[in-house]
Parts: structure tokens; sequence; C-alpha cells
């Protein structure tokens, strides 16, 4: 995979999680805050990253940074992504599936947030086994990326487009 480069892009920053951590030390608790970010520019770059600070913003703020490192470019197909896949990540699996031009983003939580970044109005999306925001995100890139483009496809096997036109 290319590297994107996210200085010419305008993204748009989401958080999904904000989870507070306390490490038990010596003198006491430690608390800390951890983030879970997702970026993207709405047409088809999405990201995203995990930072971890003292404060909110600051986890925020890493998150975003760490997230703009780790962008991917999806193939969409209009609206829509072009075929059903299933992203898995541990126990975390998530099914992502083509619909017709005005259903919505029907996806709940980390998916619906990934899914706006990317620029996805038109999806089916399902969650299945873990619910841990890390994993479902994890299992949600995983599927993007495995997403193929139509026209490389029929470019590869030597066919016409039509017959990869799959929404």
């Amino acid at each position: 995979m290319e590297r994107i480069e996210s200085s010419g892009l305008d993204l748009k920053d989401q958080v999904i999680s904000i989870n507070r951590v306390t490490k038990v030390v010596k003198g006491g608790k430690n608390l800390s805050f951890s983030a879970l970010v997702v970026v993207g520019n709405e047409q088809g770059i999405v990201g995203f990253g995990s930072g971890k600070a003292r404060e909110v913003p600051l986890a925020i703020k890493k998150g975003i940074e760490a997230a703009k490192k780790n962008l991917i470019r999806v193939p969409l197909q209009g609206s829509t992504v072009p075929h059903q896949v299933t992203g898995v990540y541990g126990a975390g699996r998530v099914m992502l599936k083509p619909a017709p031009e005005g259903t919505g983003v029907i996806a709940g939580g980390p998916v619906r947030a990934i899914m706006q970044a990317v620029g996805v109005h038109d999806v089916v999306t399902k969650s299945i086994g873990s619910s841990n925001p890390h994993n479902v995100v994890r299992a949600t890139f995983e599927g993007l990326r495995s997403l193929k483009d139509p026209v490389a496809v029929a470019r590869l096997r030597k066919q016409p487009v039509d017959d990869f036109q799959m929404a």
C-alpha cells in the first residue's frame, strides 16, 4: 500500500471513544485518558489512531496525529461500497454491504463514524462478535482494505467492466 500524505487533504476528525485509564503505582493511582479517533476527507480517504495523555484534549490531539499517519484509500462506487465484504480483527467481525441510493448509513457507533469519514452515504453494516470499539474499528478497516475497485478487477480479468457493477 502506498503512503498517503495528509498535508494537502481537508481531513475532518471524529472522536469514537474516550476511556479513563488508571495505572496503580507505589504512591497510589495515576489517572490518564485514552482516545480513539477517526479522520477522513469524505472522498475515500480515512484513517484511525489512538492517543493517551493525562488530559482529554491532549489525548484527542495525539489520536488525530496518529490517525493522519495511518491513512488508507477506499474504492467507492457512487455513494456506497463496491461489494459485500467482512472485516475480521480478533473476535470482532464487521460486515459491510452495498445499499441502493437513499438507504443511508445503517451502522452503529464506531462503524457509522468511519463510514461518514470515508464518504459512504448508503451502506448496510452489521457488527458481529466483539463490541469493543478498538476491535470494531480495526475490523472495519480490515474490511475497507480488502475492498476491490471493479474497474481494476475487470482489467485484471480482461473482461468488460459492466460484469462487475455489483451494487
